[in-house]
């Protein structure tokens, strides 16, 4: 059973396809302060938020298992996932486990320390949890490389030295 309303939909940025959801959950997790490869979801299907209280959701085709190798940690993500979202923290999260020896624990709340001690944090329900590098989360964006001249014309600098000019690639 879902936990997203239809009225909870009706207030809320929903979006539908794997690309644009993965554009959009990769830009709220940089909103919010969270390193960008914490939710290594395949298939999305549609994703929403509503901004007011901070809810989001994440419906995928199916539960999906993600080693993070820095960490060596396992992580199962549901078909559905929910949580609210606030700067440097998801809290009430839904449909997240992570595999500890040999059992699987479910999260509730995942935050970020001082962010420049560069920590995160993972929490259980029964206050159990884990502190490990936000570095271990984040996943290294390609550089887009400019299509054309002209887009490299506009990127140029025109720098005024003295009564010369000295133009700067960026």
């Amino acid at each position: 059973m879902s936990q997203v309303s239809a009225e909870m939909k009706a207030k809320s940025e929903v979006y539908h396809g794997d690309e644009l959801c993965q554009e959009k959950t990769k830009l709220l997790l940089k909103e919010v302060g969270l390193p960008n490869g914490l939710l290594p979801l395949k298939d999305i299907e549609e994703c929403g938020y509503e901004k007011e209280s901070g809810f989001v959701w994440l419906k995928q085709k199916k539960t999906i298992n993600h080693k993070f190798e820095k960490i060596g940690k396992l992580v199962s993500y549901a078909t559905e996932i929910t949580a609210f979202v606030e700067v440097g923290k998801i809290k009430k999260l839904t449909g997240v486990k992570a595999k500890e020896l040999l059992i699987w624990v479910t999260l509730n709340e995942i935050f970020v320390d001082d962010p420049p001690s560069g920590k995160i944090t993972f929490k259980t329900p029964t206050a159990l949890f884990r502190t490990f590098p936000v570095s271990a989360f984040v996943i290294e964006e390609p550089v887009k490389e400019l299509k054309n001249k002209e887009e490299k014309e506009e990127e140029k600098q025109v720098k005024q030295v003295g009564n010369a000019v000295e133009v700067q690639e960026v």
